[in-house]
């Protein structure tokens, strides 16, 4: 998608995003040249693992938010999502598993300038990480590790994004390369504030779809499924 390309009209928004300073945030470019983004965010109440789980696998779809139904992937950051297709699935029975291939698109701070265009693989869904990757000649040129530690009020979540290979490859130029090309320089910041951001939205809304679709235990339901508003 190009620069002049309009973006979607912004959704309604029914809670205040999270602040940047809500999390700790670590950014460095190691020594074989990769840069590493970690972020360990504010906990998330209310909301289980097996919540986020469900949500990394279900985000396809539609639900019933600020009274009408919505793509379940423009609520998730009501300002800054594009667009989510499902470019190939992980199984036989059409879900996001591993293996299945993603077409992710969103503006950081609504600012075409800050496009994030990428088709990412998913490398891993479970209660404990959700993981999406993206490699050329079987190099690592982008990978983001989600990672779920349940707590007794709900769910510690902590993001590594790393961009770059560890492979020759890598060392010899790459990675150089690929940071010059993706999240180079403010883009970087302007992603870590667009993700605290959509991390802390997930307090919000999955757990009314999870109940509804996933698993519908009473005790499973956080305070999110109140602050969903139809």
């Amino acid at each position: 998608m190009r620069a002049q390309t309009p973006l979607p009209a912004p959704r309604p928004m029914l809670w205040p995003l999270r602040r940047a300073d809500s999390a700790i945030v670590n950014i460095a470019v190691l020594p074989d040249g990769r840069r590493r983004i970690k972020i360990r965010h504010a906990e998330l109440k209310g909301v289980t693992p097996e919540m986020l789980a469900w949500w990394f696998g279900h985000i396809e779809g539609e639900m019933l938010y600020a009274g009408r139904r919505w793509p379940r992937y423009l609520v998730w950051h009501p300002r800054d999502h594009v667009s989510y297709d499902v470019v190939k699935r992980g199984d036989g029975r059409g879900n996001v598993v591993r293996g299945a291939r993603l077409h992710v698109r969103e503006a950081f701070q609504r600012d075409p300038r800050n496009l994030l265009d990428v088709i990412v693989t998913v490398e891993h869904i479970d209660s404990d990480a959700a993981i999406i990757g993206s490699r050329v000649l079987g190099a690592s040129t982008l990978r983001l590790c989600n990672c779920f530690q349940r707590t007794q009020t709900g769910t510690r979540y902590a993001s590594v994004m790393t961009i770059g290979s560890e492979s020759w490859l890598g060392r010899c130029g790459l990675n150089w390369l690929l940071r010059s090309r993706i999240l180079a320089g403010n883009q970087a910041h302007a992603w870590v504030r667009h993700h605290i951001e959509e991390v802390g939205n997930l307090e919000n809304f999955p757990p009314a779809p999870y109940a509804a679709e996933g698993d519908p235990s009473p005790s499973k339901i956080g305070r999110g499924a109140r602050r969903t508003a139809a």
